[in-house]
C-alpha cells in the first residue's frame, strides 16, 4: 500500500490551495483511523463496527484549494442555483462567495442575533423553489428578556442580493435560557416541502433532562412547515402534552442533519460531552438517549447519570467517537467525480480538525478516513456543489473546495 503526495515548499504547503494532496492506495482493511486512548476505555460498544471501525484511502487522485480566506466565523453553507455559495457569518452577516473566491458585502435585513458562546448566526437553506420565489430560511440563537433561543427565521433574498426582505420569525425552541451553549442550529427541507430544524438543550445540568421532555423544544429534530406549524403526520401530533412540532427526541446538540441521497433516510450527528459523539439515523418519535445513556463522560471526568450505554427504549448510536472529532455539518456525497466516494458521508469535524469520511453499508459504518489533517482548521460545514465539489468551511475563515485532481 502506496500513499503518494504531491510534494511542496513547507511554505507553500501552508497553504492547500498551493499544495493539492493526490492519494493512492488501497482502499480497505487498514488500522482505525482513530489511535488516541479512548476516555472511556471500559464502555465496550452495542456491536461490531459502532466505533473504531477499519480505516479506508481514497484511490483516485483529488485535491483541496482555498477558495478564500476572508471569512469571519461561517457557520452554514449551501449553494445557489447558479453555482455560487450563500453563507452565514456567527455574527449575524449572510454572504454571498463566486466560485473564484469574491465574497460579498454583508446581506442585510436579518433580525439581531445572540452572539455569545456557541451563539450566533447558525444554519441556512433555500427554499426548493428558490429560483422563483428567493426565499432563505435560517437559524440563529435569538435575544430576548428571559433568555435566548434557537430561532427560525425566512425572507426574501432582493434581486439586487444586498438585502434580505420582509424577514420573519416562524418558530422559537422554547422555553428561553439564560445560557450561551448548545443551540443546535442546523436546517433543511424534506422531499414534503418541510423544514427539518436541529436544536440543543443548552449544554447545563438544569436544562439537560429537557432533551427527554416532549413538552420542551430543546435537545430535539423539529418537523414544522415554512409557515413554522407543525408539519402533518409528525409522531406526536396526536399525544396530550406532546409538542406537535417534536420529530426526534433525546439529543444533544445537533449540528449535523442530512438526507441519504439513494434511501432518503435522514442522519444526523450530535456532540457528545467528553467522548460519545454520536452519528445517527433518525426515524420518526424514536428517543436517542441523551442523557440517559451516552457513550461520553463528563468534561470533568465524572461519569454521566448512571453511567449507563444502553437502555431498552433507546437508540443506539449506529456510529460513536471516543475520544470527540466535535463533528459538525454534514452533507453525503451525490456527485460522480470520484465514483468511490458515492453516498459516502462527510462529516466537519471542529476539534478534529479534518473532515471525515464515512464509507456506509446497510446503515453501518464500514470505513473511516481522515481528510485534510494536514490544513489544521476547524471545519464547520461541508455541502455539495453544483459543480459536483464539496465546499467546506473552517472557523479560522476559509473555504475550502474538494473535487477530482
Amino acid at each position: 500500500m502506496i500513499k503518494t503526495l504531491s510534494v511542496c515548499t513547507t511554505a507553500v504547503a501552508l497553504v492547500f490551495s498551493a499544495c493539492p494532496v493526490a492519494f493512492s492506495q488501497h482502499s480497505g482493511g487498514l488500522p482505525a483511523v482513530e489511535t488516541k486512548t479512548a476516555n472511556s476505555p471500559e464502555n465496550t460498544p452495542s456491536f461490531a463496527g459502532q466505533t473504531r471501525v477499519a480505516g479506508v484511502k481514497t484511490t483516485a487522485s483529488y485535491e483541496g484549494k482555498v477558495v478564500t480566506s476572508s471569512l469571519k466565523l461561517p457557520w452554514g453553507i449551501t449553494s445557489l442555483p447558479d453555482g455560487r455559495l450563500i453563507l452565514t457569518e456567527k455574527a449575524g452577516n449572510l454572504r454571498i462567495v463566486t466560485q473564484d473566491g469574491k465574497v460579498s458585502e454583508p446581506i442585510t435585513g436579518l433580525p439581531a442575533v445572540h452572539q455569545s458562546g456557541q451563539g450566533g448566526l447558525l444554519g441556512i437553506a433555500l427554499d426548493p423553489n428558490f429560483s422563483k420565489n428567493r426565499m432563505v430560511y435560517w437559524v440563529f440563537s435569538e435575544p430576548g428578556n428571559d433568555g435566548n433561543l434557537t430561532a427560525v427565521a425566512k425572507g426574501k433574498l432582493s434581486s439586487d442580493e444586498k438585502k434580505v426582505e420582509g424577514a420573519t420569525v416562524i418558530y422559537r425552541a422554547t422555553p428561553a435560557y439564560k445560557g450561551n451553549l448548545h443551540y443546535g442550529g442546523r436546517i433543511l427541507f424534506d422531499r414534503q416541502g418541510n423544514l427539518l430544524v436541529s436544536t440543543g438543550e443548552r449544554s447545563d445540568l438544569e436544562t439537560r433532562p429537557q432533551a427527554q421532555s416532549l413538552e420542551s423544544g430543546l435537545g430535539k429534530i423539529i418537523r414544522i412547515t415554512t409557515e413554522g406549524k407543525p408539519a402533518a403526520n409528525n409522531p406526536y401530533a396526536k399525544t396530550q402534552g406532546a409538542r406537535p412540532e417534536i420529530y426526534s427526541y433525546g439529543h444533544r446538540n445537533v449540528q449535523g442533519l442530512a438526507f441519504h441521497p439513494e434511501t432518503g433516510d435522514l442522519w444526523e450527528n450530535e456532540f457528545g460531552p467528553r467522548g460519545g459523539d454520536e452519528l445517527n439515523r433518525i426515524e420518526a418519535g424514536k428517543n436517542y438517549g441523551w442523557p440517559l445513556i451516552t457513550y461520553g463522560i463528563e468534561y470533568g471526568g465524572n461519569k454521566i447519570g448512571e453511567n449507563k450505554q444502553q437502555q431498552q427504549g433507546l437508540e443506539q448510536p449506529v456510529y460513536y467517537w471516543d475520544p470527540s472529532v466535535s463533528p459538525s455539518g454534514m452533507t453525503f456525497y451525490a456527485g460522480n467525480q470520484i465514483p468511490e466516494w458515492k453516498n459516502n458521508l462527510f462529516i466537519s469535524a471542529l476539534s478534529g480538525m479534518h473532515i471525515v469520511r464515512l464509507v456506509l453499508e446497510n446503515n453501518r459504518v464500514t470505513g473511516e478516513e481522515r481528510l485534510l489533517t494536514e490544513e489544521r482548521q476547524r471545519f464547520r460545514d461541508i455541502t455539495q456543489g453544483k459543480d459536483g465539489a464539496l465546499y467546506a468551511i473552517t472557523d479560522q475563515g476559509r473555504l475550502y473546495r474538494i473535487a477530482k485532481k
